[in-house]
């Protein structure tokens, strides 16, 4: 490991969540006010007992005075960071590293993204000058190259992986239509799903997460005081953010079927959790299904599946809401769309409420309910594959006995 880590250090003592969708009605002002109330009123704190903040967003805003003038804090320390679509998650790495070192009580993690009213579909932003030698390429198109490789990797026709790829979204659908806090709340057939419009390749616009804005926090305080705050604290098990080389494009050994910046983020995270078999110990997972193949092959990439073998477990629903390791309970990107900032954090409130036993009685993970499994992970992934940023948390309902 390039750390010592801080396992067991830190826990999650409040959390908030907007409901994310077409929020043509607010700012991003506003969905931070919101996030940051609940957040607060679930810790039973007031803004003044947050020594400092972290503001993750990747275009809604410049500099911590984005959330400073939103909440009219008393000159507290607000760092705002960006790490593609990290964003959310490095806000809470950076907010855990910092109260792990003791240098912060009481660190709040929050994440926003207004996408909704730029008068464009998907993510604008500006890039920086170049050379002109990168390669012109649509993120479906990127992460459309998955599709055919799986499928040539493990031995499918292209009617069983889209198949495959199309359970994938039905299941996130699914699990979204039981969640107030999704945009799209509506159970899909698998008919709608493989008949959607082409975007590129075998994606369809099923295949794609949608565009949303959002806003998610999290508090942070060190594990000792955790029982100060709440009774059921979620306890940091594990945090893991690695940046790729990005030469996979360039580099004829990758072959689209695996991302190597996502397997050693996942190396590291288990060896700082203490987890040796993810498959058996990880209760449920909130993962980066930005399109329908990208769920796939993390599946393998994240340990749950063997390789060649994700598919199998797919349609045998081994990551249903009822199978052996629920992924997406709350439903996914598919089903909250991606407001960049704030999906990272999003992620970490299903964990916060599947851990502590407070979602929905139609959603709850059982193998939480039993006792038989206490840890949730959550993924993100930035870039596009072969050229991209990843990370992992692992977070568990008790501290290491």
């Amino acid at each position: 490991m390039a750390t010592h880590g801080i396992r067991d250090k830190v826990a999650i003592v409040g959390m908030g969540c907007t409901p994310f969708g077409e929020h043509w009605s607010k700012s991003a002002e506003d969905l931070l006010v919101d996030a940051n109330t609940e957040a607060l009123a679930s810790a039973g704190l007031a803004q003044a007992d947050i020594d400092a903040y972290w503001l993750g967003t990747m275009g809604s805003g410049y500099s911590g005075q984005l959330l400073s003038r939103t909440l009219k804090l008393d000159y507290k320390p607000v760092t705002r960071v960006e790490n593609f679509c990290a964003t959310g998650s490095e806000a809470f790495r950076n907010a855990c590293y910092a109260v792990a070192s003791g240098a912060v009580d009481v660190a709040m993690a929050i994440g926003v993204e207004k996408l909704k009213d730029s008068g464009y579909s998907g993510l604008v932003s500006t890039p920086p000058p170049h050379d002109g030698t990168a390669v012109a390429i649509t993120t479906p198109a990127a992460f459309g190259l998955l599709a055919p490789a799986y499928a040539k990797m493990a031995g499918l026709d292209d009617d069983t992986l889209k198949e495959v790829i199309t359970r994938i979204a039905w299941k996130n659908h699914y699990n979204g239509a039981r969640n107030p806090r999704a945009q799209f709340r509506k159970e899909l057939s698998m008919e709608a799903i493989r008949n959607s419009p082409k975007v590129s390749g075998m994606l369809g616009v099923l295949d794609c997460s949608g565009v949303s804005d959002g806003s998610a926090a999290a508090i942070i305080v060190r594990a000792e005081d955790a029982y100060q705050y709440t009774d059921k604290p979620i306890f940091v098990k594990a945090l893991s953010m690695v940046a790729g080389p990005g030469d996979g494009p360039m580099d004829p050994t990758f072959d689209y079927t695996s991302i190597r910046e996502v397997v050693k983020c996942a190396d590291a995270a288990y060896a700082e959790a203490g987890v040796r078999n993810p498959r058996e110990e990880i209760a449920m997972a909130e993962v980066h299904d930005c399109f329908t193949p990208t769920e796939l092959v993390l599946m393998e990439d994240l340990g749950f599946s063997e390789k060649g073998e994700a598919w199998r477990d797919v349609m045998d629903g081994a990551f249903d809401l009822d199978g052996t390791l629920p992924v997406n309970p709350d439903g996914g990107l598919k089903s909250f769309g991606h407001p960049i900032g704030a999906s990272g954090l999003r992620m970490l409130f299903e964990c916060w409420l599947q851990l502590r036993q407070q979602a929905p009685p139609e959603r709850q993970v059982q193998s939480i309910v039993t006792g038989e499994r206490k840890l949730g992970l959550t993924h993100n992934l930035g870039g596009r594959p072969g050229d991209c940023v990843s990370f992992i948390s692992v977070v568990g309902a008790e501290p290491a006995s």
